[in-house]
């Protein structure tokens, strides 16, 4: 019973919680963050209510009154305090929607706009509007940029007809700057991108191998994909969905002695996989690929270590992010690749593969 009531008070809303006055001075005392909205603190002598966690100079108790609501606080005959704004949402609320408005502004204009431009925008120094803003969701302003022109120019260029449709769809009226931008974020020309693959041919083979079934396809520039799965037909619908438009055939005699290397590459690490590949990615992956390619076999690196190497040493999850999106297995190490803590973090074909094939090099070198 007494464990029972003990939750029941725990969670009770702030407003049940701080009825007492005594409760209610209590977390004036101690700018209680969890009980603003809860009530009002008024100052006879200044004539003043405020938020329970205003960073005013602290009355006096005996001056101190407490009203459940502003509105009772006003009909009293006390107006607002100027620095702790009770009449207005919440700082959090405020921050939040500032973030909201900035998100908005940077999602309609075509260019991205500088740190100058978006903080005044939402009247903030652009120090503390940086840093508010990855506080609140986790990137950079030019890093969210970024990403939405990625999204916009992507999705325009996977729905519409044709490229020229693409372009104004993604928002931008000059095609100079859509095709630098485009080449930029996709790591190949829009026509590409929104071919699908059409007009290539691409040789797959599946096998059998000690991480479960391997996928492997090539072009006629090298290999685009190696990838790990429990189930053959997902291993192919990966492939589908990546070239849509392109044609897949089925692994001739050759093509099966690249796949053949490849399985040996994963039996002994040690002989190495000296193969060409056809890396498809925006530039920032494909820095951050090469870096991976260059980690020494029996060696892992930090995900902070590959953005230092790259000279973007603000940019971990960004590389995180393209270690994800890394499509070429083994070839392109991404499984080398540990969180600052030493421990495996996540890998696109399941970490216990990670696990083992972090095992076996380490074991051949």
């Amino acid at each position: 019973m007494a464990a029972s009531a003990n939750m029941r008070k725990k969670h009770r809303s702030p407003k049940l919680a701080y009825q007492s006055e005594e409760d209610r001075w209590k977390a004036v005392l101690n700018r209680d963050t969890g009980v603003d909205g809860a009530f009002v603190y008024a100052v006879a002598t200044t004539g003043v209510y405020c938020r329970p966690t205003c960073a005013a100079r602290l009355a006096l108790r005996r001056n101190v009154r407490f009203f459940a609501t502003c509105d009772e606080a006003q009909a009293a005959g006390y107006r607002p305090c100027k620095r702790c704004k009770p009449t207005e949402a919440k700082q959090t609320e405020r921050q939040a929607a500032l973030i909201a408005r900035a998100c908005r502004i940077i999602d309609e204009l075509e260019r991205a706009p500088s740190l100058k431009q978006i903080s005044r925008a939402v009247g903030m120094s652009p120090f503390h509007f940086h840093r508010l803003f990855k506080a609140q969701t986790g990137v950079t302003p030019k890093a969210y940029a970024t990403a939405r022109r990625r999204h916009r120019v992507q999705e325009a260029l996977s729905k519409q007809s044709s490229v020229t449709h693409a372009m104004y769809r993604a928002g931008f009226n000059s095609s100079s700057r859509f095709y630098q931008s485009a080449n930029e974020m996709l790591g190949m020309i829009p026509k590409a991108f929104h071919g699908g693959g059409f007009g290539e041919e691409i040789h797959f083979a599946i096998r059998e191998c000690w991480l479960g079934s391997i996928l492997v396809a090539a072009t006629s520039k090298g290999i685009c994909q190696i990838s790990f799965g429990d189930n053959s037909n997902k291993l192919v619908q990966t492939l589908h969905g990546r070239f849509p438009k392109a044609e897949l055939i089925g692994g001739d005699s050759k093509f099966e002695r690249l796949v053949a290397s490849v399985i040996r590459f994963l039996d002994s690490p040690a002989m190495g996989l000296d193969l060409p590949l056809d890396i498809r990615g925006t530039a920032f992956q494909q820095r951050v690929w090469q870096a991976l390619q260059k980690i020494p076999l029996g060696s892992t690196a930090t995900y902070r270590d590959i953005a230092k190497r790259i000279g973007r040493p603000k940019s971990v999850r960004a590389v995180a992010a393209a270690c994800a999106s890394n499509s070429i297995a083994v070839a392109i190490p991404c499984h080398r690749v540990l969180r600052h803590d030493g421990s495996l973090a996540g890998y696109r074909w399941g970490v216990e593969r990670k696990k083992k094939l972090l095992t076996r090099e380490g074991n051949s070198e």
